[in-house]
């Protein structure tokens, strides 16, 4: 089965810039429960298998309106994030979503509102929002760290609003720095006291292998120390080395780290144009070694349609949880 590489960053334009300008939004979190200025996140988990399921919408990015474009696909329903949610309900049967912030037409609170409005009636929650910044954590120029850093608190306040348990933050690649521990700690720092004070849980994905690579975001996270800071780790995106060793190491140091959310993919693309394929069960024996507890988003990466690679990744994890 092949697939043409390309990850979030590819898709991402300076547009989400103007999205997030200026944006502040008050608001609770009832899914976490503790109350502001919490000293740890706390979230519910259930235990039944099909509640800890969601869907990603960057699975269905083609079916999905977007602010620059439309919907990319001819053939799609042309869904925007709200009619998402409640289709991923009646489509899968599955209580969760994880929209991409590049999917959202606006964070005003009017959107928001009738977004997480039209969330509640579906019954449908919102397990994590994924995030990519255009600006990085570890610039040369302290101004653009700052332009990452306020993007993420503006998502950090969007996600109070929609009562989503966290976010992903990207660590951007820089033109003119190399990715530093101390440096992008010390961002990340101001950004987990920030998201605690709204009992929001901010996560760090392995992307891509320059300034996303597992072992240097466990440094990352072992450095800030933060309760509200975690990993989110993606079952395959490290095997873009295409060494299935390394792919499982890395997954080993990230479940040790992760708190309420990871991607469940089987099959993802290589800079060389090669498919590459891991093995379930071995990861699901790997978080279940860690105690792992959160939600499971599928991302489905193969040919075609994603419909029947997303039921695939569905029966697999309820097979593996059972």
């Amino acid at each position: 089965m092949k697939t043409t590489p390309r990850t979030r960053r590819d898709f991402l334009c300076h547009s989400l810039a103007g999205l997030v300008a200026g944006c502040t939004l008050g608001g609770t979190n009832p899914v976490l429960a503790m109350a502001s200025q919490a000293k740890s996140p706390y979230v519910d988990f259930p235990t039944e298998p099909r509640a800890r399921l969601a869907i990603s919408s960057w699975s269905f990015r083609d079916y999905i309106k977007t602010p620059r474009d439309g919907n990319k696909s001819k053939q799609a329903p042309g869904m925007g994030l709200p009619e998402f949610a409640a289709w991923v309900k009646r489509e899968f049967n599955v209580p969760g979503v994880e929209p991409w912030n590049y999917h959202f037409a606006s964070l005003d609170q009017p959107y928001l509102s009738a977004f997480r409005e039209s969330n509640e009636k579906a019954g449908v929650r919102i397990v994590n929002i994924a995030v990519d910044n255009v600006h990085s954590y570890y610039a040369a120029d302290p101004a653009v760290r700052r332009q990452a850093l306020e993007n993420g608190k503006a998502w950090v306040d969007a996600a109070q609003k929609l009562n989503a348990v966290s976010i992903r933050t990207s660590i951007a690649k820089a033109k003119n720095a190399q990715p530093e521990v101390a440096i992008v700690a010390a961002q990340l720092k101001e950004l987990a006291d920030y998201a605690a004070e709204r009992n929001v849980v901010v996560n760090l994905e392995n992307d891509n292998l320059v300034s996303e690579d597992a072992f240097f975001l466990a440094k990352v996270i072992d450095k800030v120390d933060h309760p509200f800071l975690h990993a989110l780790p993606d079952f395959c995106n490290s095997m873009q080395t295409r060494n299935e060793k390394f792919n499982y190491d890395a997954l080993t140091q990230l479940f040790a780290r992760a708190y309420n959310i990871c991607h469940v993919k089987q099959f993802e693309g290589t800079p060389d144009g090669k498919t590459v394929s891991i093995d379930l069960p071995r990861v699901f024996a790997i978080l279940k070694a860690s105690h792992y507890k959160g939600f499971f988003s599928m991302e489905w990466e193969g040919d075609g349609p994603p419909h029947e690679g997303t039921r695939q990744l569905l029966k697999a994890c309820e097979d593996n949880l059972r």
